[in-house]
């Protein structure tokens, strides 16, 4: 192995879902950087542009895709244009999410499937329909954005219960996928991010209270950075995690070492 390029991911076809905003647009343009032609897969097409001239200024390939992953027939056929466009899939990392924050006693049944369907049934079709082409193939690489808050229980000032129950079911799919795929080659791994900034923690930005309970249980005293999820990601994805499977990264400036 030629340790210098162990991080490369040149020739190397990556699928992100929630790719055209937030930390799936960080992470598409951080695979761009190391070498990967891009499938993106957004339910809204607002940004599909400026995604794909993103990526392309990098020098890479992009392919963009309007669909919701809680549609699994959609998700289905995205991956088998993504197939017949590029010829294969190498890397997928499932990025999209929502959340709703509510007491638990308020919580609708239309919010909780909301949550459920893009949050953890997403994950295990999209994660299907790509297995189907990587188990064929016999190796790829399939990177779950989990959530700290998928192993522990949230602050009750967060109101997130069932975006917790998601995150958990997509570390114990994560788990379980590695097992049964271990044989064929297919990797399966998860990031669990704590705080970071984006859109979806703006409330929680913009109250000040809350914002400073939250920074005074981080070791580091600070929410993340979008591009600092690259690095984590660039790893699983790549040669040099290639004796990793099952594991779940914890992201979180030390919370979770408490």
């Amino acid at each position: 192995m030629d340790y210098t390029k162990i991080f490369n991911l040149g020739g190397k076809i990556a699928l992100i879902t929630g790719g055209g905003r937030g930390i799936g647009r960080t992470l598409a343009e951080g695979l761009a950087g190391f070498g990967c032609d891009l499938v993106v897969v957004d339910r809204e097409s607002e940004n599909s542009k400026d995604v794909v001239n993103g990526i392309e200024k990098k020098g890479r390939k992009c392919l963009f895709f309007t669909a919701d992953v809680s549609d699994c027939q959609a998700m289905h056929e995205v991956v088998e244009k993504g197939v017949l466009n590029f010829g294969k899939i190498d890397i997928l990392v499932n990025n999209a999410g929502c959340n709703i924050r509510r007491p638990a006693l308020e919580y609708t049944e239309e919010e909780w499937n909301q949550i459920l369907d893009t949050n953890l049934k997403g994950v295990f079709f999209t994660t299907q329909a790509v297995g189907k082409i990587m188990t064929k193939r016999r190796e790829g690489k399939i990177i779950n954005i989990a959530s700290v808050m998928g192993l522990v229980g949230s602050p009750p000032y967060q109101n997130v219960v069932p975006y917790c129950a998601s995150k958990g079911g997509v570390v114990q799919l994560t788990k379980a996928f590695a097992l049964e795929w271990a044989k064929y080659n297919v990797y399966v791994n998860a990031i669990a991010p704590g705080y970071v900034k984006t859109a979806i923690v703006q409330p929680l930005l913009d109250d000040k209270e809350k914002y400073e309970t939250i920074i005074n249980i981080i070791p580091l005293k600070r929410f993340a950075l979008t591009e600092e999820l690259i690095g984590p990601v660039v790893f699983l994805a790549s040669e040099a995690s290639n004796y990793v499977t099952g594991h779940i990264l914890y992201v979180d400036g030390g919370w979770l070492a408490q």
